[in-house]
């Protein structure tokens, strides 16, 4: 018997929840593994993220089959989501201020990202996103840096290789004080700004104090206890 058009439609209400459920368990996992990775990194479990989604391993297996397949969905949304503010910055009136708004940008994510950082930082985890990564984001940063250096605002021997470079520094700035002093990484970025310009009549005012030989001595005993040998 040939099935008719309405009655086809018919039978497409009765699949609608089930896609809908499907499609809010999938955005659950999503998101909550966005919170897991960037707290804990690469290391953390889908166990754990199906505990923080609210969901059975069950659920989460259904939508990703391992978790490498978890972690890349989410990587290549922030890489996108970095591509595009460096599309935007390229566009703006003011080249230098471009490029700067990209970095402070791009460290805040890495700063902010521990999963990020592990991804972008080293190839051993999955080394096709490393490679999504360049290829997405190599030639609009090359676009913002060159026209840094045609507006004569950026020194002529920097490099777009050296964004990326700056921001793994200030990821490791802010990961070694983020117990003391969570925000000092941006102290060093202005810092880092000023040496970028070919020439300059003063000095930028730095965002954050430096930290005090008391933070230092935190940070030191916090992370000396962390590498300390367990006793057996």
């Amino acid at each position: 018997m040939t099935v008719g058009a309405d009655e086809t439609s018919q039978d497409e209400p009765g699949d609608r929840p089930l896609r809908r459920d499907a499609e809010r368990n999938r955005q659950r996992i999503l998101a909550a593994a966005a919170e897991v990775f960037t707290e804990r990194g690469l290391d953390a479990t889908l166990d754990e993220v199906a505990r923080a989604a609210g969901v059975g391993i069950g659920t989460v297996y259904r939508r990703f089959p391992d978790k490498e397949s978890l972690v890349s969905e989410l990587f290549r949304d922030r890489v996108d989501a970095l591509v595009t503010v460096a599309e935007e910055a390229c566009a703006a009136p003011d080249p230098w201020q471009g490029l700067v708004t990209y970095l402070e940008f791009a460290a805040a994510a890495m700063a902010g990202d521990l999963g990020l950082r592990q991804l972008m930082m080293f190839a051993t985890y999955d080394r096709d996103q490393v490679c999504y990564a360049r290829d997405r984001m190599y030639p609009v940063i090359t676009r913002l840096v060159e026209r840094a250096q045609a507006s004569g605002d950026l020194r002529q021997d920097f490099r777009a290789t050296d964004v990326k470079m700056i921001a793994f520094m200030l990821a490791s700035v802010a990961e070694y004080a983020a117990t003391a002093t969570p925000e000092v990484w941006r102290r060093y970025l202005a810092i880092l700004i000023d040496g970028l310009r070919p020439a300059r009549d003063g000095v930028s005012e730095l965002p954050v104090p430096a930290p005090t030989a008391a933070d230092l001595a935190d940070l030191m005993t916090a992370h000396g206890q962390r590498l300390s040998p367990r006793p057996r």
